[in-house]
């Protein structure tokens, strides 16, 4: 049974978010009907990231199985016919080794969070960046960030409702960068937990506006209370970006 792996960008807008959902739309939902619709078959489609709803995504990454071979491109192509009008898209897709898994093949994951700051609302990206219309010091915010660059307790960055079993987490790169009228933040690390980019972005802004001191930042990470962060920002700005994995996969 060929194993196979696709590259997929969406956006988030009208989705619940990845996973299948009895309250609405997803993406896996709609990437599993478009499959079945040209191949007759019913797939699972397991995610490298199960991004909440509103969340986008440029290089999130899924694996199935089918019983019958198909060129990859065929698939590529079949499912994003049957994919329309949903803004969803298979931008690639490679037969991949049977024990290749999208979830726990990953090596690292990589997501970008854009913060529009003007008073002017966005018009073409609306639901597309986070608009905070005041001044944010990106050095004091850049300076922030290389605090949680490390191996640290996650516990204030993370959702109530996370089901992982360690808030532990090692974050390899979070760095701010100014670009023009925005803001944009890249994180990267194997594995997050649930909430903790939009969590850390939350809290990024509070020192960016001048209402955190540095020492307030690494407080607050070093309390491990959900209770000290910031308020969390909006699911619309977040993107994941790219996935990595291992050169044989």
């Amino acid at each position: 049974m060929p194993r196979y792996a696709i590259t997929i960008e969406y956006d988030g807008s009208p989705f619940v978010g990845w996973q299948i959902q009895a309250n609405g739309p997803s993406v896996q939902g709609s990437l599993v009907e478009a499959i079945a619709r040209f191949s007759g078959e019913t797939v699972r489609v397991q995610g490298a990231g199960r991004t909440d709803a509103g969340v986008h995504a440029l290089g999130q990454v899924g694996h199935f199985d089918l019983q019958k071979n198909w060129a990859p491109d065929k698939i590529r192509d079949a499912t994003n016919y049957h994919l329309r009008p949903n803004p969803v898209a298979v931008t690639e897709c490679k037969l991949v080794a049977d024990d290749f898994d999208a979830r726990f093949s990953a090596m690292a994951r990589h997501y970008l969070y854009r913060i529009l700051r003007r008073r002017a609302p966005p018009v073409l990206d609306r639901d597309r960046v986070w608009q905070v219309p005041v001044e944010l010091n990106v050095d004091d915010m850049n300076e922030a960030a290389s605090e949680l660059v490390g191996h640290y307790d996650f516990t204030t960055y993370r959702a109530a409702h996370c089901q992982a079993k360690s808030p532990i987490r090692t974050l390899d790169r979070l760095v701010v960068e100014a670009d023009g009228d925005e803001i944009l933040i890249s994180a990267t690390a194997r594995a997050f937990l649930h909430n903790q980019v939009r969590s850390m972005v939350g809290c990024l802004k509070a020192v960016g506006e001048g209402r955190w001191t540095i020492s307030d930042f690494k407080s607050a990470r070093d309390a491990r209370d959900r209770k000290r962060c910031a308020a969390v920002a909006p699911a619309h700005g977040l993107y994941l970006t790219r996935v990595d994995y291992p050169a044989a996969e």
